[in-house]
């Protein structure tokens, strides 16, 4: 059979730029163990062989390895890892349909989008508390694992005309997960969480959902929407509650549920708003959004304000990583190798908070200065009998000299003398 005699015409160069993609994200292996390393010595025979049956229309995604991770709250949280192959498949088609579902996808939408990010909403979250004086915080329970494949479907191929992409996200989406134990666990709903194209997916499923609705239904009321984190910016109580009621049936009828107990009306309360109400804070992107003390900037002058800190949970997360690293039994090793090592972390910490909550993400950082300094203790005897701020107060002169700690290079060092 000739190349031009397959059923679908696919780009051989496509499939090999969604490999550079997948190759650079990197990712463990499947159910069939193969891991990128593996897969990229044979590269150019691999990705022949995927071409040809995806040309052919014989390509059959392997099931997903299901691994689950340990929520905060104690339970977990499923997550499916395709093979490299599938996820090079699955990348060739949300390049191909990115461009397109870009054109319909709502402005306050900026999960897993192009050109927009986390910090975008949140900088927009921020903007609009200040001028609404009420936020609707939604959670939607299970999102991921409940989204109706039928209704999904019928999006995409509003959207999408190329029958191969058809064939294959039904196939990605009914494809079995195995469990750890080795189970086969079949699939009649939702979008594997860790795939490459269940966000795409997941977006276009809430776009119609949610995003669309709000459109026709409430232009009035602004939302901003990171996958499936969302809330709504409210002129009043009433109207808040309102919308959270006509939400609840809206979700119920495209076969989701708001979990009722975590959907929540806030007040956004600060100096200029005097009134009360129970609920005064939310969490979003793992920042809460609550009352806070801030200077002017014209006059120096302390009011209260209504902005976003890290959030507890994100606090949690770090400091449970930073015990992790278990430092006092490190004192074999150099300052400059504990900083090697726990340097990448912090700087997408720092990135990560330092944008909009970079008062509360530099006192996790001192926090941090502070297990430094019993490092120090425990590892030189000069100090072991001496009290912990003669250690911070060393750790303060080393930062100066030789800013080895990436938040030490912007400015969050031990202050000589500071008795911790």
């Amino acid at each position: 059979m000739t190349e031009k005699a397959k059923p679908y015409c696919i780009s051989k160069w496509g499939l090999f730029r969604a490999y550079g993609k997948v190759r650079a994200n990197k990712g463990s292996a499947g159910v069939d163990g193969i891991g990128l390393d593996e897969y990229g010595a044979r590269y150019k025979d691999n990705l022949y062989k995927l071409w040809n049956r995806m040309s052919s229309g014989s390509y059959m995604p392997k099931p997903v390895r299901l691994v689950e991770i340990p929520k905060p709250n104690g339970g977990k949280r499923p997550l499916g890892i395709p093979t490299v192959e599938d996820r090079i498949a699955q990348m060739l088609v949300v390049d191909l349909i990115t461009p397109t579902l870009e054109d319909v996808f709502h402005e306050d939408s900026y999960g897993y989008r192009p050109h927009r990010s986390a910090h975008d909403a949140i900088g927009k979250v921020k903007e609009r508390c200040w001028r609404y004086d009420w936020v609707l915080d939604l959670d939607i329970s299970k999102f991921f694992d409940t989204i109706d494949h039928e209704l999904l479907m019928k999006a995409v191929r509003f959207h999408i005309s190329e029958k191969w992409i058809l064939l294959y996200v039904e196939r990605w989406l009914k494809v079995p997960y195995i469990s750890p134990e080795g189970e086969t666990v079949e699939r009649t709903m939702g979008v594997p969480q860790g795939s490459v194209i269940g966000p795409v997916l997941a977006n276009l499923f809430l776009h119609y959902c949610f995003d669309n609705w709000m459109r026709r239904r409430h232009p009035e009321i602004p939302f901003a929407r990171y996958a499936d984190d969302s809330v709504c910016h409210c002129r009043s109580l009433q109207e808040a509650l309102r919308l959270k009621a006509e939400l609840v049936s809206r979700f119920s009828d495209c076969k989701l549920r708001l979990n009722e107990e975590k959907t929540k009306v806030v007040y956004c309360k600060s100096s200029k708003r005097k009134g009360d109400y129970p609920v005064i804070a939310f969490d979003f992107l793992g920042h809460t959004f609550k009352p806070c003390k801030t200077k002017n900037g014209r006059d120096g002058s302390v009011y209260m304000g209504y902005l976003p800190v890290v959030s507890q949970k994100a606090k949690k997360k770090m400091k449970d990583t930073m015990r992790s690293w278990n430092l006092k039994a490190k004192g074999h090793t150099t300052l400059k190798m504990v900083a090697e090592e726990v340097n990448p972390i912090i700087r997408g910490w720092m990135n990560y908070y330092g944008r909009h909550a970079r008062g509360s993400i530099r006192k996790v950082m001192e926090d941090f200065n502070l297990m430094l300094a019993r490092w120090v203790k425990a590892k030189y005897k000069y100090f072991r009998r001496k009290p912990l701020y003669a250690a911070y107060k060393w750790l303060g002169a080393v930062a100066k000299r030789d800013p080895l700690f990436y938040h030490w290079r912007i400015g969050v060092v031990p202050p000589a003398g500071c008795r911790g």
